[in-house]
């Protein structure tokens, strides 16, 4: 994606905010929480869950029955559609979410079925380990794949140079055939040779398997089923408390009942614990023609937004992103001097969002909580040759629909009128808006930066020629950070202090909120800074990033099987987890990988992602990031 989100400061007068601050927190929020409530107690949404999905219909329906509510009318028609949109968003995640855990849960409890020791394998075979071994063999010899990618290949170093890789998906091949022939098998014995096989890495092992390393491995697997289970049962979304009545009504309760379970006592306590947003819902404005940009008698940028015409708010920025708000305006400025021989589709600013920022003081909320504006801009549309990309594509896409619409014949009033419609915005994209001109940046596809990332060091940089599988050169994070990498031992030292601060604070019952420093995402911003640089100075055509499924979850059942290997004692347990938490240096790896993403959008450096291995130095995990990347390309 070719899109960044840039913010600034809106400022209008008291009676201004005070009325937005009252439409978005004492009518959108609640429709909000409304409409999340409604679509949880739908007859079907059982069945949504297990299907993951539901249809985004449902909730504009039930927003259609609750304008006509007392407690919702007189909202601009704006509030109505962006509450929609985001309910229809969070519940769209949280089903996805739902069914992925799912599947990872039905996954890892046929695997737990399937693992055995060599003990128990030979006690429900009825043969002995070599005789096992021996079927093992056989059914590996009937299920193993036939190698042809490295026979074929008329390019020796080639085909030794992706050798790995091409063993790496031989094996999952395997792995798979081998699942599936457990499944479709009743006979006892193989199914206990396939046993043998998934848990060797579909291999023969020769040694004496241990059984304290196994049992670790088993017991690792049994958490990730129990903390799988508890996400499954996780709450469904419920919406922000303004008000904190729930949270009053459960100390109300609490104090004057005795929990009937361990369950409800939980919930109790998930309750007082969570702390709900003070801040109402943003609204949405998701086309760039919703806001309505001009100066004021001092020269200053102000905006108005359609169902707030009434109101007009200043813009306040950084320097650094004046320039952004400055084109929105000249946008529409030349757009409305042609008279609208300009199309908005080709805006730099794509779409809005207003929202509010806590803020600590004493007061009215909106005079203390501070309004901002989000605004998501195409990078590309900046300069003259992004823009010409942007309308090649939109105009084929047009092209393509009134082709399509046409082949069908027979056509009524209104699909006639689609297709002139469309016949004018093709007009309209053909005439460009005046840009600057600037070079789009081209890298060599060959060449790609890989990105590995570890608990104790943050990112490892390696730039590949994936053709040759060669590495051109390695960034470590000192390397990377140069003069500046005594920001990451200070930054790991404050951790250790706000840490303790909240531990003390804790013994004592007295407040423990004290806020984080900054200084993680700074490092973070030189991170990407210096990725980027490398890039564009080895031409590089893509940055490799990893993926991050489960990262945490893998992070802490380690954490939790170690604990349990050093006591059965469940305190002794907890110790060592949170003391083992401590030492490891931790870090926000969403966060630096949004800042590179972020960078190499407005450098014009295609992002892509892999699975990052798990064994291996930070080097070579960062090779074999981009070279898997190259080698998938060449399969696709």
């Amino acid at each position: 994606m070719s899109q960044i989100t840039i913010q600034c400061r809106l400022v209008a007068n008291a009676n201004t905010r005070q009325q937005l601050w009252q439409l978005m927190a004492d009518k959108n929020t609640p429709l909000i929480n409304e409409l999340l409530l409604h679509i949880s107690e739908h007859p079907d949404f059982g069945t949504w869950r297990h299907q993951g999905r539901f249809p985004i219909s449902t909730v504009k329906q039930v927003c259609e029955m609750l304008k006509a509510d007392p407690r919702f009318i007189g909202q601009p028609a704006r509030f109505y559609t962006s509450a929609t949109t985001l309910v229809n968003y969070i519940y769209k995640s949280w089903f996805a979410l739902m069914k992925r855990s799912q599947f990872q849960l039905e996954g890892k409890i046929r695997w737990l079925e399937m693992l055995n020791s060599d003990v128990e394998l030979v006690e429900a075979s009825g043969i002995n380990l070599d005789s096992l071994r021996t079927k093992a063999a056989e059914v590996l010899a009937q299920l193993t794949p036939l190698d042809t990618a490295e026979t074929q290949s008329t390019n020796g170093k080639k085909a030794k140079t992706h050798k790995k890789y091409q063993n790496s998906d031989s094996d999952r091949s395997l792995s798979k055939n081998l699942f599936g022939a457990y499944s479709n098998t009743e006979d006892n014995l193989t199914r206990c040779a396939i046993s043998y096989l998934l848990k060797n890495g579909c291999k023969i092992n020769e040694k004496e398997e241990d059984a304290k390393k196994f049992a670790q491995r088993r017991r690792k697997l049994e958490i990730q089923i129990g903390r799988l289970r508890e996400q499954l049962e996780t709450r469904i979304p419920k919406g922000r408390d303004l008000t904190a009545a729930k949270w009053l009504e459960t100390i109300v309760v609490a104090t004057h009942n005795v929990p009937k379970n361990e369950a409800e006592a939980k919930s109790w306590q998930h309750s007082l614990l969570r702390q709900s947003s003070k801040l109402p819902f943003p609204v949405a404005y998701e086309t760039n023609e919703d806001m309505t940009w001009f100066k004021n008698q001092l020269g200053r940028i102000c905006v108005k937004f359609n169902g707030l015409s009434e109101y007009s708010f200043q813009v306040y920025c950084d320097s650094r992103q004046l320039h952004w708000f400055q084109r929105f305006l000249e946008d529409q400025q030349i757009k409305k001097n042609s008279k609208n021989q300009h199309s908005s589709s080709l805006f730099t600013l794509r779409s809005g969002r207003i929202a509010w920022q806590e803020e600590e003081g004493k007061g009215d909320p909106w005079n203390i909580n501070r309004l901002t504006l989000y605004c998501s801009v195409d990078t590309r549309l900046w300069t003259a040759e992004g823009t010409n990309q942007v309308r090649e594509e939109k105009a084929k896409e047009i092209a393509k629909t009134i082709t399509n619409a046409k082949a069908k014949g027979g056509l009524n009033e209104k699909q006639q009128a689609h297709i002139k419609q469309k016949n004018s915005t093709l007009d309209r994209i053909n005439n460009p808006f005046p840009r600057p001109t600037k070079p789009l940046y081209k890298g060599q596809s060959h060449i790609l930066v890989g990105v590995s990332l570890g608990l104790e060091k943050p990112a490892m940089l390696a730039v590949v020629d994936g053709a040759t599988g060669q590495v051109i050169t390695y960034r470590s994070i000192r390397q990377l950070l140069g003069d500046n990498y005594k920001l990451l031992n200070r930054q790991r030292q404050q951790k250790h202090s706000l840490f303790h601060q909240r531990q003390i604070a804790q013994m004592l019952a007295v407040p423990n909120q004290f806020g984080k420093s900054e200084l993680g995402q700074y490092i973070d911003s030189l991170l990407a800074k210096e990725i980027i640089a490398i890039a564009q100075t080895y031409s590089a055509g893509s940055i490799v990033l990893p993926k991050l499924d489960n990262m945490r979850e893998q992070v802490q059942t380690e954490i939790q099987a170690k604990a349990e290997q050093k006591s059965d004692l469940i305190e002794v347990q907890q110790k060592y987890a949170k003391q083992y938490r401590v030492s490891v240096h931790q870090w926000s790896y969403s966060r630096l990988m949004a800042n590179i993403q972020s960078k190499a959008v407005k450098a014009g450096i295609v992002i892509e992602e892999s699975k990052q291995p798990i064994r291996g130095s930070p080097q070579e995990k960062a090779k074999e990031l981009a070279i898997a990347v190259y080698y998938s390309r060449k399969i696709n």
